[in-house]
């Protein structure tokens, strides 16, 4: 029994198919299917049974791939401590952003990361919150900073960073002059809103619903699925929006845009570390929690 076909058994039980664990160890599906075969004759039982299109572990099977996985945990252990004490850590990390902290908080913290260990490659995806949760729940991520709480059990979460969204207009809006505004005259102005998945658009919900006020009632003109494209709105006069001054700063500067607040909503957000509490931990995708635990502060705005 080698680390190889269990590593292969265990892609098998979490892709719950041949095929995926094939596309994901790199193997074609009948070397896979021989893979599993030597381990249940070297074991002498069934590991996996075939429940309609789909892989499913059996009650031996269910042990077993608890035990490769700790097995796995402790291999990549002993990697990590060999290669940190040599000062050559090294190894890949897949980690996820919803847009903000993807595009404008993630990229200081991995390059600062770098600094310390400059043999580690990211593979950085950004996506609205939600889709960055789907993927920390099928194991696509192994780590993720995203704009918003999510109840999933398998989610834990630590509030890292505390943000302030307010409504951005263009630079020549006839509120330029102003630094908030009412949300009865809010009402009245075309507004691009983004998908309902966003984090930016639940925070901005919840901020509006803890002074009964409600997104409905706003004059939405336009749904855009990525802040870019919000900003891109916004600058050519479609519509006004709530946006991260984070994600605004160059038109801040140079006067394109302009940012205000709204009377009476507290419009304060968190960004949130987040991991799948159900799968181990790699040693490396701990050290790199830990660092930017240590790095980042809920005061910081």
């Amino acid at each position: 029994m080698g680390f190889w076909q269990l590593f292969v058994f265990i892609k098998v039980i979490e892709h719950r198919s041949f095929s995926g664990a094939a596309k994901a160890c790199n193997l074609t599906q009948p070397t896979v299917s021989s893979h599993i075969k030597q381990l249940e004759t070297h074991l002498d039982c069934i590991l996996i049974d075939r429940v309609g299109k789909e892989a499913v572990a059996t009650g031996v099977g269910k042990i077993l791939y608890d035990y490769a996985r700790k097995l796995m945990a402790l291999m990549a252990e002993a990697e990590t401590a060999v290669h940190e004490f040599q000062g050559n850590l090294k190894g890949d990390v897949i980690i996820g952003g919803s847009t903000i902290p993807g595009s404008f908080i993630l990229p200081d913290l991995l390059s600062r990361f770098r600094e310390c260990y400059p043999h580690v490659r990211f593979f950085l995806d950004i996506s609205n919150t939600g889709t960055v949760i789907e993927k920390l729940l099928d194991g696509s991520v192994e780590l993720a900073i995203v704009g918003a709480r999510s109840d999933h059990k398998q989610i834990d979460q630590k509030e890292i960073i505390v943000d302030e969204m307010m409504l951005v207009i263009p630079g020549r809006h006839r509120w330029s002059k102003r630094d908030r505004i009412s949300f009865a005259a809010l009402r009245k102005e075309p507004f691009i809103r983004r998908e309902n998945a966003s984090g930016t658009w639940k925070s901005f919900a919840n901020s509006l619903r803890k002074v009964d006020y409600d997104t409905d009632e706003l004059n939405i003109v336009a749904e855009i699925s990525n802040t870019a494209g919000v900003i891109s709105g916004v600058r050519s006069g479609l519509g006004v929006s709530v946006i991260s001054p984070i994600a605004i700063s160059e038109g801040l500067t140079n006067g394109s845009l302009k940012a205000l607040k709204i009377t009476d909503v507290d419009m304060r957000r968190s960004f949130y570390l987040t991991w799948n509490r159900g799968r181990t931990m790699s040693p490396l995708v701990s050290l790199l929690k830990n660092f930017i635990e240590q790095r980042t502060d809920v005061t910081k705005d």
